[in-house]
């Protein structure tokens, strides 16, 4: 089996290569956080985040991402130490390239017995700024951004 090689649909995902700091209210307590994203290969990429949350707890957290040449989808996974449950991605790039939309399923966060959809964004805003939002389907389509965090590249 050949070994797969970096194709377009990798270009969104090596701009996220990098030393980023991260303010995001609603998960920290009142400091930054820092992320610091790697390549593997050019084929998958590896976010580490670290920070406070709100009550000062230090947390990580995990973000994989990649492309399936297959079914032509992002696909990736969330992980972090203020909660046991593992995110799963699949998304897709918008037409203009500036925004990669990742949907997942997962608990709800006024119920943790009831199941949710979730659409996460990265959406670049300039070479060294991006925003990451989260959003959680309503009942009639529509999606209700409760997180949004600015990032602002540091190296």
């Amino acid at each position: 089996m050949p070994m797969p090689q970096p194709r377009a649909e990798h270009t969104f995902l090596q701009k996220l290569v990098g030393r980023w700091q991260v303010s995001a209210a609603e998960m920290s307590d009142g400091s930054d956080w820092i992320e610091e994203v790697r390549s593997l290969s050019g084929l998958w990429f590896v976010a580490e985040g670290r920070g406070n949350m709100p009550d000062g707890t230090p947390a990580t957290t995990l973000l994989t991402l990649g492309h399936n040449s297959a079914t032509g989808r992002y696909l990736g996974s969330w992980i972090g130490t203020m909660m046991e449950h593992m995110w799963v991605y699949d998304g897709e790039l918008s037409e203009d390239g500036s925004t990669l939309s990742l949907y997942t399923t997962g608990p709800s966060f006024s119920d943790p017995a009831v199941t949710q959809r979730y659409r996460e964004q990265i959406i670049l805003t300039g070479e060294n700024s991006r925003i990451f939002t989260s959003s959680a389907a309503q009942p009639d389509g529509g999606w209700h951004s409760f997180m949004r965090a600015d990032y602002r590249r540091l190296a």
